[in-house]
């Protein structure tokens, strides 16, 4: 966790000239981007859309319609027509309203649909990733723009189009009909158009920032959320009693969206303002002419009702140009999140299948690394010209000194990460050359940490397959030395393991996730030693539990205990990222080196403490 971000961002700030040239560009070929999540659902979207236009022509009836009440029902003191009049208006908001409620179901369907298709293209994408980006980008960046940015958007493509098909379908009628009323009001009305305009451009542009500003601080709110509330973090936290420290870290990030939130509605609650300010002037500009027209000059063509109609359908007519010149401003925002979006889709799977990779139906598992060079960071390699051969079928133990290369190994293995030069073979072939399911599907690792899901025991074991039958899971449980646990469980596999399987023990965790790795039955194991947190006792069930697995299996062990290292065909010595031994445990003894550096500070350690505890017991 990093205190540094109490701080958080400042206030309002203008844009440097850096933002401003790497501020998002609408091209031509972002919004194709953008309108092809629309492609799949055009037919409803095109009926929606007749829908909105067959309202808004609709909706200017009742209004041409008020002229008459007031004129003939009214005035003229026809309360038969009124009767007619009135009943007619409704019939046509009635119908209208119908229509919106259509309009409204068929927009809702496609905004939903362009948002799950999005997350799901998301989400598909991410799973593509390798490690480095799930290492670089922070989790609570990630979820925001899964969640929240997707969120934010998914009312801009179709939600946005449809209003303002509407807006523009309403102003159109509304002007035919007040031209065709009086063409001299019409004019003095559409007159006050330009008036709108003016507060559009500054406030777009400052609430693009705003939006830019409030998203980065959400990020870290929710990076700060993952980190504090995670089971490990609430421990972390507990331990050093830095609960006041994480909750000032909290309510700084919390106070700097607070006010990030009151500018952005502040900037939305201006243009809104003027927005209204200009749409009462309008009417009032009618009346004015209007009844100088009719009471100082006589106008017998224009009557109470027609001025009625023209404020009305003036009234009309200005909502939807609020409307529309708010367009550029959510559009702005949206554009924002588009891009915060598009970022991740633009990043490129490092991992990928070639489009003729290789399928090996009888893996046999001699694995080979080729002088292979690799590091996370571009410019510090961990593997420098690495070689080495683990046979098919025999057990290779992989030892070394904290950092010197040990999980990378591992995970090159697995093609987590791809070789920064040099090759890894696997049965001669270039794991690059392998079909990335087909490798992964052979290769069971059992990590340290064992991580399950939150869910049940059952779940977390037919992770690694799914067709499992009751028999199966039983077999493995008891091959893995767990199975006389679930048997005490009153659900048994059914047990909900919580969050991380923190209801479990770290040897049980690691139990099960040996008895998932049985299910599976991979050609190739790899298998992290976690001796150094277990107690003996749980360290010989896991000992006796991988054993049987490790038996006519290639098998990878970064080795912890002395009695793995001895049972070993052969052991690798790592240190800064080179092989500086090769052998047995005796032979590595008699040279010297760095094996019996380790032998001395370490396993020989390890081996007394156990042997102590047996002791005792």
């Amino acid at each position: 966790m990093n205190p540094r971000r109490m701080g958080g961002r400042g206030g309002f700030r203008y844009e440097t000239a850096e933002e401003k040239e790497n501020r998002p560009k609408v091209t031509k070929a972002l919004l194709i981007r953008i309108f092809s999540y629309l492609k799949p659902y055009w037919p409803r979207l095109l009926l929606a859309l007749l829908t909105i236009i067959l309202a808004a022509v609709l909706n200017v009836y009742p209004s041409i319609l008020t002229g008459r009440i007031i004129d003939q029902g009214f005035i003229g003191g026809d309360y038969g027509l009124l009767l007619i009049l009135v009943a007619l208006a409704t019939g046509v908001l009635i119908l209208s309203s119908l229509l919106g409620l259509l309009e409204n179901f068929l927009n809702t369907s496609v905004c939903q649909h362009i948002a799950k298709d999005m997350k799901n293209s998301m989400y598909a994408h991410l799973q593509g990733m390798s490690q480095r980006f799930f290492t670089v980008n922070k989790q609570g960046d990630i979820i925001t723009r899964m969640t929240g940015d997707i969120g934010g958007v998914q009312g801009v493509i179709a939600g946005t189009l449809t209003q303002t098909v509407s807006n523009v379908a309403v102003l159109l009628t509304s002007i035919i009909a007040m031209v065709q009323k009086n063409w001299l009001l019409a004019l003095v009305g559409v007159a006050i158009l330009p008036l709108f305009i003016l507060p559009t451009k500054s406030v777009g542009k400052r609430r693009w920032l705003l939006t830019m500003e409030s998203q980065e601080q959400h990020d870290q709110a929710n990076q700060h959320l993952n980190e504090t509330l995670s089971v490990s973090g609430q421990q972390l936290v507990k331990i050093f009693t830095n609960e006041e420290r994480e909750y000032q870290v909290y309510a700084g990030i919390n106070e700097e969206i607070r006010k990030l939130t009151v500018r952005e509605a502040m900037a939305g609650r201006w243009f809104r303002m003027a927005i209204s300010t200009f749409t009462n002037l309008g009417p009032m500009l009618i009346y004015l002419i209007g009844g100088y027209l009719i009471l100082k000059r006589g106008n017998t063509n224009l009557t109470v009702g027609d001025v009625t109609v023209m404020v009305t359908l003036l009234t009309r007519m200005y909502r939807p140009v609020s409307a529309l010149l708010g367009v550029p401003v959510d559009f702005s925002r949206a554009m924002a999140l588009f891009t915060r979006i598009f970022d991740y889709f633009d990043m490129p799977h490092e991992i990928q299948n070639k489009p003729d990779a290789l399928v090996l139906e009888a893996m046999q598992g001699n694995l080979v690394f080729d002088r292979v060079t690799f590091g996370y960071d571009p410019d510090k390699m961990i593997l420098k010209d690495l070689s080495f051969q683990a046979p098919a079928q025999h057990m290779t133990a992989i030892v070394g000194p904290s950092g010197s290369g040990k999980t990378t190994i591992t995970n090159l293995v697995m093609r987590l990460y791809d070789v920064t030069a040099g090759s890894v073979r696997l049965d001669g072939v270039d794991i690059r050359d392998l079909d990335l399911k087909n490798l992964r599907q052979n290769i069971g690792m059992v990590t340290q940490e064992a991580y399950l899901f939150n869910g049940s025991i059952r779940d977390n074991l037919l992770y690694a397959r799914p067709d499992a039958t009751e028999a199966q899971l039983i077999a493995a449980c008891r091959e893995a030395n767990i199975y006389s646990l679930v048997e005490t469980l009153p659900q048994g596999f059914d047990t909900l393991v919580g969050n991380r399987g923190i209801k479990l023990s770290g040897g049980e965790k690691q139990r099960f996730s040996i008895a998932r790795v049985i299910l599976k039955d991979p050609r190739i194991i790899i298998f992290d030693e976690a001796t150094s947190s277990l107690d003996s006792i749980t360290e010989a069930l896991i000992q006796e539990a991988i054993e049987p697995l490790l038996k006519g299996r290639t098998s990878l062990v970064i080795a912890h205990r002395l009695s793995t290292i001895m049972a070993a065909d052969q052991i690798l010595v790592l240190d800064q990222g080179r092989i500086v031994e090769t052998g047995l445990h005796h032979e590595l003894l008699e040279n010297e080196g760095v094996y019996k550096a380790l032998y001395e500070t370490q396993f020989k350690k390890v081996l007394e403490g156990v042997e102590e505890s047996l002791v005792c017991l």
